[in-house]
């Protein structure tokens, strides 16, 4: 088991008039080596939640299991130091996590705090680089001198460093070029595919890592609206944007899709690209092929299918908690 949430609330400033609750009666599990998005509108309580992952927040209200560790309201607090190793998180803004002078010292500040060696720490700042495709010529370098894209790699690089089990990103495409945001959605999926990292990502960007996320949570007002896997967050999609969800077009145009050509059932597409190719496949199946308007969903579909993956702001609108 990885994180697992049993009836867990939580309120900001809880003993005073600005009591604000964020998270209500919420329960999910993800298990061990998932790919799991975590989306929902601003406010929802995405960040909140993913902050009781590591005990930066404990619960007011309910249980929360991370791996060997239970935090229960009103509870004995458990020891944190190992947890906070095993389950390393990144914020949404990188400049928040460096503060070293050099990459390198950066990397190498978790792994000295935990009792590595300096030559320990340095091996293993120079792997954690590679994992996201840096070499060591960064080592030298400024990390606030660096671009956005290089400078979230190495905040991701810096937790890496630790080896933890968990790995969990705060809205970690914001601000990024659209090539660097493919990059990084790319990089995470090849954490989890290669090195069997449990990856996290809280996203109102929901079409950057729809190909790579393999079970999905939805927040609604702190409280949990969904979870489950792409597909049935595909078949959910039409309930889910009734409630305010920001639903990637991918989706939408395939669920249209399927229901004018009776493709219930089928693997969803979860890529323009993908889709793209299926509907050439299916419009010529049917003759159809001059129907520009055979998926209109709320307007004219355009002559190319937006880029979803990484390089469109498509379907996910909205601000970072």
């Amino acid at each position: 088991m990885a994180i697992q949430f049993e009836q867990v609330s939580f309120a900001y400033d809880e003993s005073s008039l600005w009591r604000h609750n964020a998270l209500l009666e919420v329960d999910l599990y993800l298990a061990d080596g998932v790919f799991a998005g975590i989306a929902g509108a601003s406010g929802s309580g995405k960040s909140t939640l993913m902050q009781h992952f590591n005990g930066i927040l404990k619960p007011t209200g309910g249980k929360v299991h991370v791996l060997d560790v239970t935090m229960e309201a009103g509870g004995k607090a458990p020891p944190l130091r190992e947890l906070r190793r095993r389950v390393g998180l990144v914020f949404q803004f990188p400049e928040q996590q460096l503060f070293e002078d050099t990459v390198e010292k950066d990397l190498c500040f978790g792994p000295l705090n935990f009792g590595c060696s300096l030559d320990e720490a340095k091996a293993r700042a120079r792997r954690a680089l590679a994992l996201v495709g840096l070499d060591d010529s960064f080592l030298s370098r400024n990390p606030l001198r660096l671009s956005g894209g290089q400078m979230r790699k190495v905040a991701i690089a810096s937790v890496l460093a630790m080896e933890p089990d968990v790995i969990a990103l705060d809205e970690p495409t914001a601000t990024l070029d659209p090539q660097s945001r493919a990059e990084l959605a790319e990089m995470l999926s090849r954490l989890h595919r290669e090195e069997g990292k449990t990856v996290i990502v809280v996203t109102h960007r929901m079409e950057e890592i729809l190909p790579y996320a393999e079970q999905w949570i939805v927040m609604k007002d702190g409280r949990k609206s969904f979870q489950g896997s792409t597909a049935e967050l595909v078949s959910e999609a039409p309930r889910l944007e009734a409630e305010g969800l920001a639903i990637p077009a991918c989706i939408r145009y395939w669920n249209k899709a399927a229901e004018m050509y009776g493709l219930t059932g089928e693997p969803p597409c979860l890529t323009a690209e993908a889709l793209a190719e299926r509907l050439a496949w299916l419009l010529d199946e049917a003759g159809e092929r001059s129907a520009p308007t055979l998926l209109s969903v709320d307007r004219p579909v355009p002559a190319r299918p937006p880029i979803l993956s990484g390089t469109s702001g498509e379907g996910g609108s909205g601000h970072a908690e």
